[in-house]
């Protein structure tokens, strides 16, 4: 070190140059003797993989060779059997090339001009059997190319000789490739150990370095350092200290700047004080409620909006929340009336301890507020809609089973009441004495007790057949299919193609025994059909109904839509019983080609009969 103490002794600076080029002199030459070792060993080994792959192919080229010269022997056809030379021929020549290559090297195919003594060995062992081969393949294109039409006799023992010779050619070349991989593979080898003892040289190198040179170097320069800081840090401490300040202050300020000419600009932002003056009003703001003067006793909330009653809601939110902060939706107007929907956030803020301010950030919601609103709006419509209609299925039931009930107490008092009132009378008129006209009319009794018998059979029926509660939905269903067959004269045909034999929940049974009764009916009443087929099938989780008829059938496009009430309430019964028990209905019919009525029921709870 100088005596004034402000740089370093020359000397100090040359030892450690000659030092540091020593050192990385040292490792440059470890680097770069490296370098040339491995590119040495890797030029000798770019031709391994190409050896290796021409010494497998001239596997596959035996193979095809023979393969080829093996097909003259079952095609005699003169033409095919020149195409077949000309194959050959070109074969032939590729092997022969390959082979050749693979002794003495070949530039284009880039293959080297040494091999190992082993595999001059074995090319030695393997050149009779590749002779052999190459002039009996040459004997016969020979004799194809002298007389096209000669006999296959007069080459036959040529194919003899390739196709002896062959397994003999595969076993050696086999070996021949075998061994040029085993010598690139103690090529890697020796590459890898060299790799390991370049790295371990690099690192003893570099260790040494260390020890004699960087640091000791690193000692010497660490304690002409020392002391040079000590006195500059003394020198520099006040200025830089001072120096410090003011660069923290202008760049605290610039940030301050350019964070509030963000916010007023990308924001909707502003201040105002705790009793709802506006302070400071950003551009985005200003531009969005079409104002541009303002002064500390215009109140935040008639900036805003126009309407007294939003107003009042905007400043009882200020002075509400203006300790805890809020945030919320809130709609205002602006003076050319349009609706503005804001996401507001009031938060309190304190710029220093003697004052208190209110920052609003605000961001326009309006899009999608409005879409929200139009949302609600088709919702409650759409749900009012759906009542209404429910309100109308509901009345029509109520209506139709009304008119069931009316109709089984008509039957009841025109048929049964009428037939027991006709039995009460004749009972009465009997007069024991008179043998024969008593015999008349008990003979009459019997006909009448019979009709009233079936009559109540028939309502009973109607109403809830015994079967359906006694035994389940399928003796119900064959009962239904029996009863109506036998009453109408119709075809009423039931299949039980899995043998369903299960008991369902009380309600699912009722609402498919109805469904199906209805279906029956539809098709005997409307559709006048002759034959019925009424078919069941069940999944583990599903059962499956089909009520097939041949009646006229309908255009499904001609009927309006279930929930307008049109369509029949029979169906719109049939859709609510299915819809009920959770299952699906599907309805397919054409004109004149009859009906199709599937009903889907899943299994829930079921017990064998």
């Amino acid at each position: 070190m100088a005596k004034t103490g402000n740089s370093l002794d020359q000397s100090t600076f040359d030892k450690l140059r000659r030092l540091y080029i020593i050192g990385f002199s040292t490792i440059a030459i470890s680097v770069i003797l490296s370098q040339v070792l491995i590119h040495t060993h890797l030029r000798d080994q770019e031709s391994d993989s190409t050896v290796i792959n021409i010494a497998g192919k001239q596997r596959m080229l035996s193979q095809k060779l023979t393969k080829e010269i093996v097909l003259l022997l079952a095609d005699n056809n003169t033409p095919n059997q020149i195409i077949l030379k000309d194959k050959i021929k070109k074969t032939l020549r590729l092997w022969q090339l390959s082979h050749n290559a693979l002794q003495k090297g070949n530039d284009s195919l880039g293959l080297p001009r040494t091999n190992s003594l082993e595999i001059r060995k074995k090319f030695k062992n393997l050149n009779p059997v590749f002779d052999t081969i190459t002039a009996a393949s040459q004997a016969i294109i020979n004799k194809i190319e002298s007389n096209s039409a000669v006999s296959l006799k007069f080459y036959s023992n040529d194919i003899e000789r390739v196709r002896a010779n062959e397994a003999n050619f595969l076993k050696l070349m086999d070996a021949i490739v075998n061994q040029y991989d085993l010598e690139a593979d103690a090529k890697v080898l020796w590459l890898r150990n060299l790799e390991l003892w370049l790295t371990a040289l690099t690192l003893f190198i570099l260790l040494g370095e260390f020890i004699f040179i960087f640091w000791p170097a690193a000692k010497s320069v660490k304690s002409v350092l020392a002391n040079l800081l000590i006195a500059e840090k003394r020198a520099k401490k006040m200025a830089f200290d001072a120096d410090k300040l003011s660069v923290s202050k202008e760049k605290s300020i610039k940030e301050l700047r350019a964070f509030s000419s963000v916010i007023d600009d990308t924001l909707l932002f502003a201040r105002i004080a705790p009793s709802g003056s506006v302070i400071h009003m950003g551009n985005k703001f200003s531009k969005l409620f079409q104002f541009s003067n303002f002064n500390n006793f215009t109140m935040f909330w008639t900036l805003l909006s126009v309407k007294e009653n939003e107003q009042v809601l905007i400043e009882n939110l200020i002075f509400k929340y203006k300790k805890t902060g809020w945030q919320g939706e809130v709609q205002t107007t602006t003076n050319s009336n349009n609706t503005i929907w804001l996401e507001m956030s009031i938060i309190p803020y304190n710029p220093t301890d003697e004052k208190s301010e209110l920052i609003i950030i605000a961001s326009e919601i309006t899009e999608r507020k409005l879409a929200q609103l139009e949302i609600e709006r088709l919702i409650k419509e759409s749900f009012e809609e759906k009542m209404s209609q429910q309100k109308i299925i509901s009345s029509k039931i109520i209506e139709n089973q009304e008119k069931e009930q009316n109709r089984i107490a008509k039957d009841v008092h025109d048929g049964i009441g009428q037939m027991l009132t006709g039995l009460k009378y004749n009972l009465e008129s009997i007069d024991i004495k008179n043998i024969k006209k008593t015999t008349e009319k008990i003979e009459h009794l019997k006909v009448l007790t019979t009709n009233i018998i079936k009559g109540v059979r028939t309502a009973t029926f109607n109403l809830t057949p015994p079967e359906l509660s006694d035994h389940g939905i399928v003796p119900a269903i064959v009962k239904l299919t029996y009863e109506l067959g036998r009453l109408t004269d119709k075809e009423i045909v039931f299949v039980n193609r899995t043998k369903f034999n299960q008991r369902l929940d009380a309600l699912a049974e009722i609402n498919i025994y109805r469904i199906t009764q209805e279906a029956i009916n539809n098709a005997i009443k409307y559709a006048e059909s002759t034959h019925i087929l009424v078919s069941m099938a069940h999944s583990e989780t599903m059962l499956s109904l089909v009520i097939d008829d041949n009646g006229k059938g309908f255009d499904q496009k001609k009927i309006r839509h279930i929930k307008t009430g049109d369509g029949g309430m029979g169906m719109t019964f049939m859709k609510e019983r299915i819809n009920y028990i959770g299952g699906r209905m599907f309805l397919t019919s054409k004109e004149g080609e009859g009906t199709r009525l599937t009903l889907n029921i899943p299994i829930k709870t079921s017990k064998p009969l």
